[in-house]
Order: structure tokens, then sequence, then C-alpha cells
């Protein structure tokens, strides 16, 4: 019986000739992988690590997590493209979450959302022009019982009007 192999070959790749990481950017990865692959189910830690060091989850920290980890690129970025939290984009300086559950509809989250849209200029997801704020949307802080809430750089603020917004923020339109 005849047995035939199929040998696939492809150039390799370097990652350095295709990474637009900086030198601290690299560092700060290599170091949230040394601390958590040998976790089990590493690959969540992993991603929080790393938005955590650096804000975000740069497009091509992506290989290299995915060679730490021994899985294919598809799976590392089918779970940051699945969950909402993690950002592949840098944000601005400040990050604001504002939270878009019932509840807080309930008692003007609505209102505040269209308030915060317009002071800044921009929409969920965006950064302002001057790389100042984030905004994105938060599917419950737990903070229902003073809502509408807002979170700003990880701080938790209840009872959010449009005038304590512009307070918190010192933006206005």
């Amino acid at each position: 019986m005849a047995t035939s192999t199929f040998e696939r070959r492809s150039p390799p790749i370097k990652l350095a000739e295709l990474s637009s990481l900086s030198a601290a950017d690299s560092a700060a990865i290599n170091a949230v992988l040394a601390r958590l692959k040998n976790l089990p189910g590493a690959l969540l830690p992993i991603l929080h690590g790393v938005q955590e060091a650096l804000g975000y989850v740069p497009k091509d920290a992506v290989p290299v997590i995915a060679k730490s980890l021994n899985l294919s690129r598809a799976e590392v970025h089918g779970v940051i493209s699945f969950y909402h939290w993690y950002r592949t984009e840098k944000p601005g300086e400040h990050v604001l979450h504002l939270c878009r559950a019932e509840a807080c509809q309930a008692v003007g989250g609505r209102a505040l959302e269209a308030h915060v849209k317009t002071t800044l200029g921009i929409d969920f997801h965006e950064t302002t022009a001057d790389g100042r704020y984030t905004l994105e949307p938060a599917y419950c802080l737990g903070n229902c019982a003073v809502g509408p809430s807002l979170m700003i750089d990880g701080a938790l603020k209840g009872r959010v009007t449009a005038d304590r917004f512009d307070r918190l923020t010192g933006v206005t339109a």
C-alpha cells in the first residue's frame, strides 16, 4: 500500500517583521504571558492582563498570544471579537462606561446617553478627536439602586445627570 504525504510548504513568517508593537508593548505582553500562560484556561486572563497593561489588545498581539498558548490566531481573535469588553484600538486618556441596562434606562439613562454622545460628539466604541475620552456601553454596572450609572476610569458614579456628567468630565456641549 503506497502512502502519500501531503506537506504544505509556506514561507516562514517572522512576527517581528509584521509587528507594529513597540518594545515597551512587546515587553508588557511578554510579562503577562510569562505570568499567566500556565493557568488552566489562560486565554481570558491573558487578554485581561494585556488590556490592563496597554489599555487595549493590539492586533499584533494576537499571533504572539496564539503561539504562546498553542492556539490558532482565529481562536484568539474569536474570543476578542466575541466579548465586548476587549478593545482592539487604543482608547482615549479616560474611558467612560455608560450603563445601558433597564434599571438605568428607567431612571433617565436614555436622556443621559443622548447628552453624553452629543456633548462628546462621539458614539459608543469611539474616541473624541482630542483623544481624551472613549465611550463604551456597559450592560449593567451593578449600581441599579442609584442609576443612571457611569464608570469613569474604573470609578463607579451613580445618579448621574447631564449636569453631573458635565461636572465630572469638565466637558460641555
